[in-house]
């Protein structure tokens, strides 16, 4: 396919602009794929606002989003099991394939990996086409439309965060932020079988959506609503599971003192301070376990049949669908009204 097309990119800090690029041909084992939805996430926000995120700092002009669902439109060579017009959902991120980590199946933790919208690693997909490798492209079922595809990447870290916790029927939950991935987290939570989930947040309408998609309870801590004095009330006085979701230094440091002996706490936000002083003596008093989320793995398929088989009503946390043409106002938008935003989707033709 010959031609130019329109992408959004980051130029510097809180700094967008439109840009005309070559539509990529795919290479060996890489399909083209025509975007049709792709989420605007908080790292897509926080890269905007400061022009870094984490370790990576912006070093040139890039494209930011990596949720994306669209449909093939061309097939490299070696490709099969694709024809043109399939629906797909794209894993955001490549692992080299050859590593220790990605020979036990660990490619998320790959130190080679190329993940869309990294400096140095991949471009992100505001844009109108890309090129992805064909292993990290899932076909979408018919009842499974592309902006479902494009949900499937914060799914995918949430059913990830209540895998590695074990979370199973019958366990009570504390879900701590009720943004895009802590109602993901109720969802998978539901999906699991656990119906006692209790939610904490500062936004009204956040937890409202918790609500929605499954919490018992929700807990306002803006209004003063005390989450943990609410679980000192329960029989065990803590819960089996505990879900940091929002990225935050007072709920990182809650999260100890929600669990029940023996209980699990899961740390799914990235924390904005490298170094916490987490009460480890509590932690040990209640032989307490932490596990640590990074992204996801070999997760896509199994969140595509979960959606496709009714079990997560992913599309029910889209608060906002942008246009393409308004892609910059959709992540300043974002940014600026996280009052009024649930999750954002950018719709790209």
């Amino acid at each position: 396919m010959n031609g130019t097309m329109k992408v959004c990119v980051l130029t510097g800090k809180q700094q967008l602009a439109w840009c005309e690029r070559k539509i990529t041909e795919p290479g060996r084992g890489e399909l083209q794929i025509k975007l049709e939805y792709v989420g605007v996430c908080g790292s897509d926000l926080h890269f905007y606002q400061e022009g870094r995120l984490a370790n990576w700092e912006l070093n040139g002009p890039l494209a930011l989003g990596h949720e994306p669902g669209g449909v093939v439109t061309g097939i490299g060579e070696g490709v099969e099991g694709f024809r043109i017009g399939d629906r797909v959902a794209l894993e955001p991120g490549v692992g080299c394939g050859k590593c220790r980590e990605c020979l036990e199946g660990h490619y998320n933790l790959c130190k080679h990996v190329r993940f869309m919208a990294i400096p140095g690693e991949k471009e992100g997909v505001f844009s109108e086409y890309c090129v992805h490798d064909a292993n990290m492209c899932f076909k979408l079922p018919e009842n499974v439309d592309t902006m479902e595809g494009a949900l499937m990447e914060p799914l995918s870290v949430a059913m990830h965060a209540t895998e590695l916790s074990n979370a199973r029927i019958g366990e009570s939950a504390v879900v701590l932020g009720s943004g895009c991935i802590g109602l993901c987290t109720v969802m998978a939570l539901r999906a699991r079988g656990i119906t006692e989930i209790y939610v904490s947040d500062v936004l009204e309408k956040r937890l409202e959506k918790a609500k929605e998609v499954g919490a018992l309870r929700t807990f306002n801590s803006a209004k003063e609503e005390s989450i943990e004095e609410f679980v000192k009330t329960l029989p065990d006085r803590g819960v089996d599971q505990v879900y940091e979701c929002a990225g935050n230094r007072i709920t990182t440091l809650q999260t100890c003192r929600l669990i029940k002996r023996a209980g699990k706490v899961t740390l799914v936000g990235v924390s904005p301070e490298p170094v916490l002083e987490l009460d480890i003596a509590t932690l040990n008093a209640m032989e307490g376990t932490i596990y640590s989320v990074y992204r996801y793995r070999n997760l896509y398929p199994k969140a595509i049949q979960a959606v496709a088989g009714g079990l997560i009503p992913l599309k029910s946390i889209v608060s906002h669908v942008f246009e393409f043409k308004d892609c910059i106002e959709a992540i300043e938008y974002s940014l600026n009204h996280k009052d009024d935003v649930i999750k954002s989707v950018v719709k790209m033709d």
